[in-house]
């Protein structure tokens, strides 16, 4: 009997520990910059249930990100900066540790839903660790938006009757979380939306159910739609988290992947705004950062300390109670979340190379919210210069201080990486440009 007694108190112990637990949303927008959010400003784009959550949540103002969506991928899954596991665009090195792993050893139930672009193994999401999955860009590339390709746990399904990429995507997140509600969670979320081509949604007059190629109804007008489908389908989770009354201990993350397509300029807080993606500049780092914790976050709040893509790892580890590795280059935020004294961030360092051509381009910088200084020795004042079109001389107290910290990665890159990507083919030729094109 006395046996019985304390295996019924260890099961409720180990139930009061599960249930203490938060649940865990990651949620990244593709191609989907800083001036998008209206509740960071922007003009031109409805975003009512971001806007909401920011109300009731934490709104990050300095979050920056890699450039490019591949880049941007690694270090949000690992927590380490590309200059130490960054091969090529397309590629998660699959010796990587990712927060599906860690999740998923510490005994939550993992699932991934939206774009992958890691690798086109069958296996490539259960490797890092995502017992459930359903996502586009896996072992093909497809039409993702009207009539498209995805590949549920690596079988590929085609869908021909007019069905609609993203909501597939947002059916499998909800399906995810009801059959789960009574375990601890963790859903990986990376949106297909609002990446081009720009297309009509189900909510436009203009939505063709026949077509089967992402070659047709290409139009810029179609971004703004796409932003506020891509918002529609986000309350569409909230809602169902909040029907199965587990809204209260979700920890919601959202941020986009890189800065939006250089395509569309948007009306941001009185002003013209251009996309930057691609480019080193705010254009194509700064994203937007809103994370919802209800029973931790009670009141709206706003705040301006500076946050990587390396961040969001062992932010989430710790909130679930979960080890980080030692390897890990981000600096967790829960402190801030949690309204404790935290120490943020003074500067983010950045290492980038899309890696889609042999020409092995490297820009690496170092910066915070007044300066910025690159590898070569370019120095910019980004309160007077965000475009940085005017480098000063780095001799001063500020370069200083961005130089020792520039310092300690000197070394950093293994170069057993670069000889991988020079080895395996991957790299295509640079793209010739056109006649008349700068």
């Amino acid at each position: 009997m006395r046996c019985f007694a304390l295996l019924l108190s260890s099961l409720i112990t180990l139930n009061s520990s599960f249930a203490a637990r938060p649940n865990v949303i990651l949620i990244m927008a593709d191609d989907f910059g800083y001036e998008c959010v209206g509740a960071n400003g922007s003009e031109s784009y409805k975003t009512p249930n971001l806007d909401k959550l920011a109300a009731t949540g934490l709104r990050f103002e300095n979050c920056h990100v890699q450039p490019l969506c591949t880049p941007t991928r690694v270090q949000l899954m690992t927590g380490r900066y590309n200059v130490r596991n960054y091969i090529n665009f397309g590629t998660l090195l699959r010796t990587e540790m990712t927060f599906g792993q860690l999740f998923k050893s510490a005994g939550y139930k993992t699932g991934i839903c939206g774009k992958w672009q890691l690798g086109n193994e069958v296996d490539s999401p259960q490797h890092f660790g995502f017992e459930e999955s359903c996502l586009w860009q896996q072992t093909r590339r497809p039409p993702r938006y009207a009539n498209p390709g995805l590949e549920y746990n690596g079988v590929e399904k085609d869908f021909t009757k007019g069905e609609y990429g993203p909501d597939l995507v947002n059916d499998f997140a909800i399906d995810f979380v009801t059959r789960h509600k009574a375990e601890p969670f963790f859903l990986y979320y990376p949106m297909m939306l609002t990446h081009d081509p720009f297309q009509p949604t189900p909510d436009s007059a203009e939505y063709d159910r026949t077509i089967s190629s992402e070659a047709k109804q290409r139009d810029d007008k179609h971004f703004a739609g796409m932003v506020t489908y891509m918002d529609k389908l986000i309350g569409k989770l909230v809602t169902k988290l909040d029907e199965l009354s587990l809204r209260e201990n979700t920890l919601i993350l959202f941020v986009g992947d890189n800065g939006t397509s250089s395509k569309m300029t948007s009306r941001f807080k009185g002003a013209d705004f251009q996309g930057g993606k691609g480019k080193t500049t705010h254009r194509g780092t700064h994203v937007p950062m809103i994370v919802s914790w209800p029973s931790v976050i009670k009141e709206g709040r706003v705040s301006r300390d500076l946050i990587s893509s390396t961040d969001f790892l062992p932010t989430i580890c710790q909130a679930a109670e979960i080890t980080v590795p030692a390897k890990v280059d981000g600096v967790s935020f829960l402190p801030r979340l949690k309204g404790e004294p935290n120490t943020p961030r003074e500067w983010l360092y950045m290492w980038y190379s899309p890696r889609q051509s042999k020409d092995m381009k490297v820009s690496e910088c170092v910066f915070d919210q007044a300066h910025k200084l690159y590898r070569d020795g370019s120095f910019f004042d980004l309160k007077n210069d965000p475009e940085e079109k005017s480098p000063l001389t780095a001799d001063s107290p500020a370069a200083a201080k961005l130089k020792q910290a520039l310092d300690q990665f000197q070394n950093a890159r293994p170069a057993e990486l670069d000889q991988a990507f020079e080895q395996s083919g991957k790299g295509k030729e640079p793209r010739k440009k056109k006649k008349g094109e700068k």
